[in-house]
């Protein structure tokens, strides 16, 4: 990750001096990096798509950024400890940052290491579905995890991250998005962003969950499917997607460190507060069986509740949901 570093280093230093001008030998002091490194890599950065000025006697100013989700770039600025600080996997496209990033689970790569792309081709959605990865417009992200937690904890990890996301979504823009059980956030009855929970366990240890997030950030309506939404869309306004980006890792690593301390219980409430199921009527398809009912809870584990006709309550890990009118 050498280049990472590098690149990472020098857009924090740009960024940090603003719209200053500065001077190679500033650059190389600061930094510990040779001249010679210096002009490496801002070559490589201009190759990227940054507009960086380079003044005689005055040294080089950081013009303009491309609307690119570079890993380096996100990471400049990010304020975690562990997600996303390091390792960022960027893509111009891909099929799948879940595939990706299972991948490299599977061989090694630390908790906190992220995949994202501007286009996925085969964006993986729950159930066999696909989530539509229109490029440059949404954020494509994957995220390892290797939670010391119980088979019957992991559910309540799509919460959190659902709620992670919301948190996220209001800082950036305003909007008061809404959980829909077990994995959508949703705007105005439409859908705004899907996660997609894999995981890697043995029967007594879970070995590595990733977390895929998919956020229409500024999709057109025209390029997203009926029931979908943006965040654009519903604002009105174009939004910075490498700060989003940074705001859903910085909130997911907040919800993840209460999680690992105090369990899902720390978080349960703020969970329910946002729900857009409870307390309604609905219907869960779940493994060729349906349940109707009202939802009327969140239970320690995640599950969603669900109060039938006749007063039996009935506890659901996962399945599709469908509020009844």
């Amino acid at each position: 990750m050498k280049e990472f570093e590098a690149k990472r280093e020098i857009i924090a230093f740009f960024r940090n001096k603003r719209d200053k001008f500065i001077s190679g030998e500033d650059i190389s002091d600061s930094l510990g990096f040779s001249r010679a490194s210096v002009w490496k890599y801002i070559k490589k950065l201009r190759e990227d798509g940054y507009s960086i000025e380079a003044v005689p006697n005055l040294g080089y100013k950081l013009a303009a950024t491309p609307a690119k989700m570079y890993g380096y770039d996100i990471a400049s600025v990010l304020k975690t400890r562990k997600f996303g600080k390091k390792n960022i996997y960027h893509y111009e496209s891909i099929d799948s940052t879940n595939n990706k990033a299972y991948e490299l689970a599977e061989s090694g790569e630390p908790e906190g290491t992220v995949v994202i792309a501007e286009n996925q081709t085969q964006g993986k959605g729950r159930m066999g579905r696909r989530w539509v990865s229109p490029k440059g417009t949404g954020i494509y992200m994957s995220l390892i995890v290797r939670p010391d937690a119980e088979m019957d904890e992991i559910p309540a990890m799509t919460l959190i991250t659902a709620y992670c996301i919301i948190k996220a979504v209001k800082d950036a823009s305003g909007l008061e998005a809404r959980m829909k059980w077990p994995n959508d956030v949703i705007v105005n009855g439409k859908k705004l962003c899907g996660i997609l929970t894999e995981i890697k366990a043995q029967p007594d240890q879970v070995n590595f969950l990733v977390l895929g997030i998919g956020v229409n950030v500024n999709t057109p309506s025209s390029k997203l499917p009926p029931e979908g939404t943006s965040i654009k869309n519903e604002c009105g306004c174009e939004i910075d997607r490498p700060d989003l980006a940074r705001g859903i890792l910085t909130q997911f690593e907040k919800g993840y460190t209460r999680f690992t301390n105090e369990g899902f219980g720390a978080i349960r409430k703020e969970c329910m507060d946002c729900s857009f199921t409870l307390g309604k009527k609905v219907k869960v398809l779940e493994h060729h069986r349906s349940i109707e009912g009202e939802a009327v809870d969140i239970d320690e584990k995640g599950a969603l509740i669900i109060r039938t006709a006749s007063g039996e309550k009935r506890r659901v890990f996962s399945g599709d949901v469908d509020v009844l009118r």
